[in-house]
């Protein structure tokens, strides 16, 4: 290879600048060219594109977000905008690109990579859903700044004798909440993973809990659980805590994180892995081999083959979830 690319995808993530570092700077140390697309497959189609060198990535291993910028695209899921990709990568001379991003993403690497440019997928999800990876670039910084948070509402949901409902980014992905949860030593934790009852798993644990002198409560929930809740008659977060409030006598609020989830400063545990996971996506672009995606497994960097970690499913450890349940009454 001569040429490499590296682009972000789908909805931005703590971390994957220090991703794009490492491809930058490993690239241009193995006298390669890369170009940096600027808006994901958007900027892949308009041509949106620079080249990088050593000092195009200095200073922003502790930033948020994306330098590249994010972008959707309707118009790369046609077959006529995926030819128009990749005629400007045969314009550009792109031997090879580096996709950060999550699900989506990867599923646009694997079309590009069926019609001829090699592309290696570094998983970039607040939501730590995809399946052939333990962990994904932006999950640690997601649930510290979840629990850090939840933390200060509970500083007033205790002055107050109030129950606090919490609600978390997860649409088809439960860890956020669950593990924020016990984090933050939530009474209850609802997750699209698990059924749940809202009169058994929220209102009667409540009541458990004050039998033993509790008067304060925080229940996490994942966006996932819209559709579950609206089957036994909630409108999402709101709905739930004036529901808990009518039938508890306890005062209550809802919150909803929403996109503060998404910013910050990566932790050293984001930085330190989407440095080794643009590093091993670039040696594999070197050696030749696309077609892949960069995965952590056991604390282990290790590669799949695309189609097959697309096909991969992912389950949540229910043990987990039993423990949380055990040790927050």
């Amino acid at each position: 290879m001569n040429t490499i690319a590296v682009l972000t995808s789908g909805g931005d993530a703590p971390g994957m600048n220090a991703a794009v570092r490492a491809v930058a700077r490993y690239g241009c140390e193995s006298n390669l060219r890369v170009l940096g697309i600027r808006r994901g497959y958007q900027g892949l189609i308009n041509n949106d594109m620079y080249e990088m060198n050593l000092r195009s990535v200095s200073d922003i291993i502790h930033r948020g977000g994306t330098t590249l910028f994010s972008a959707r695209c309707p118009e790369f899921k046609t077959e006529e905008g995926m030819q128009k990709a990749v005629e400007v990568c045969k314009a550009n001379e792109i031997d090879g690109i580096v996709v950060i991003g999550g699900d989506g993403s990867f599923r646009g690497a694997r079309d590009l990579s069926l019609r001829g440019v090699p592309c290696v997928g570094v998983p970039g999800t607040i939501d730590n859903d995809i399946a052939c990876c333990d962990y994904t670039i932006g999950y640690d910084t997601a649930l510290n700044t979840i629990m850090d948070m939840v933390d200060r509402i509970r500083d007033t949901t205790e002055s107050h004798d109030r129950c606090s409902v919490v609600e978390v980014m997860g649409r088809r992905a439960g860890y956020l909440a669950l593990n924020g949860g016990i984090a933050v030593g939530a009474t209850s934790i609802l997750i699209p993973e698990h059924a749940f009852d809202v009169k058994t798993d929220v209102i009667d644990r409540m009541a458990r809990t004050q039998e033993t002198g509790k008067k304060h409560f925080i229940v996490m929930l994942a966006e996932g659980c819209a559709d579950m809740l609206r089957e036994q008659g909630f409108d999402g977060a709101i709905g739930l805590a004036n529901y808990i409030e009518k039938n508890t006598n306890v005062e209550s609020r809802a919150t909803i994180l929403g996109h503060v989830q998404r910013g910050g400063s990566p932790t050293a545990k984001d930085r330190i892995v989407a440095s080794k996971m643009g590093y091993r996506a670039v040696e594999l672009l070197k050696n030749g081999i696309g077609n892949r995606v960069v995965a952590m497994q056991h604390d282990e960097i290790l590669d799949y083959d695309i189609y097959e970690a697309l096909n991969m499913e992912k389950h949540i450890d229910m043990d987990i979830y039993k423990i949380a349940m055990h040790i927050s009454i």
